[in-house]
């Protein structure tokens, strides 16, 4: 597929775009934010490199897409809303973090509220010395796709009860959402089908025993850990990662302690509750 205005280089076959050819710190004009949708939709998540993003600027970019969401959650040292940008959060992380707060989970942003961030963007401007800190993003089409016939229509119908306490139960800022959501669900813009269910949210299975429960999403979270479905973004000083959180999971490897990986991150608001499958 092809765009006017940006250059993007598929990272993987299933997931992920690097995008050149633009510059995300002056002002985008119509058709620039067109193909950089577009890309997003056939991407799922895209990379830039080389963008000294400023609080106004990042801003600035994810309006494009939508109102920025102001999140839940952070503990106030590592993650922590910025009092002058209350849609910005600082992750910041060095020898004296003792976690990144949750991230090493695979999770898709708050899929316990009844309508989830539609997408976040990540700007890192300091990384650790010999490389490490990367993100690693899942693309839950392509999980849904890799499931046998019989499994998909096992699932068909199913909900699952995403519960905001698992993540955010010693950091949250406000009442904590629990929200029961399609297991299959439709993407709003594209209409593909993902799977919908993480280790980060999801508690349990509706309607199904608590034996049946437990076994149905430890095969389903195995299953979304298949390296098929997986992208690993390297940082470098001053890059971006866009992900779209409605069909996607995320995994930040912690593997860099007592380094600095130190950036900022805003999301944007969804549209839509999840659409069931």
């Amino acid at each position: 597929m092809g765009h006017n205005t940006i250059r993007v280089t598929p990272v993987t076959p299933n997931i992920g775009g690097l995008v050149e050819g633009i510059d995300l710190t002056r002002p985008l004009d119509a058709p620039v934010v067109e193909d950089l949708h577009e890309a997003l939709m056939q991407h799922q998540v895209l990379f830039f490199r080389e963008q000294e993003l400023t609080h106004e600027t990042q801003k600035a970019l994810g309006e494009h897409f939508g109102k920025l969401h102001i999140s839940v959650g952070g503990d106030g040292t590592n993650s922590k809303q910025l009092q002058a940008y209350p849609e910005v959060r600082a992750l910041h992380f060095d020898g004296s973090s003792k976690s990144v707060s949750g991230n090493e989970t695979w999770h898709t942003d708050q899929s316990c509220m009844e309508t989830p961030p539609m997408g976040s963007i990540l700007y890192i401007h300091t990384v650790p010395p010999a490389g490490g800190g990367d993100t690693m993003f899942a693309s839950m089409y392509a999980a849904y796709e890799a499931l046998s016939p019989a499994m998909k229509r096992y699932l068909e119908g199913m909900t699952a009860v995403h519960d905001g306490a698992g993540a955010f139960s010693n950091t949250a800022t406000n009442r904590l959402p629990v929200t029961e959501q399609p297991m299959i669900a439709r993407h709003p813009v594209t209409g593909r089908r993902l799977l919908y269910v993480n280790p980060g949210f999801t508690s349990h299975v509706c309607g199904v025993s608590k034996a049946e429960s437990d076994a149905i999403l430890g095969f389903l979270y195995r299953h979304c850990e298949h390296p098929n479905f997986h992208v690993r973004f390297r940082w470098e000083p001053h890059s971006v990662a866009f992900w779209d959180n409605r069909c996607t999971h995320h995994f930040a490897i912690w593997d860099y302690h007592p380094h600095t990986r130190s950036g900022y991150r805003i999301q944007i608001k969804g549209e839509h509750r999840v659409i069931p499958g």
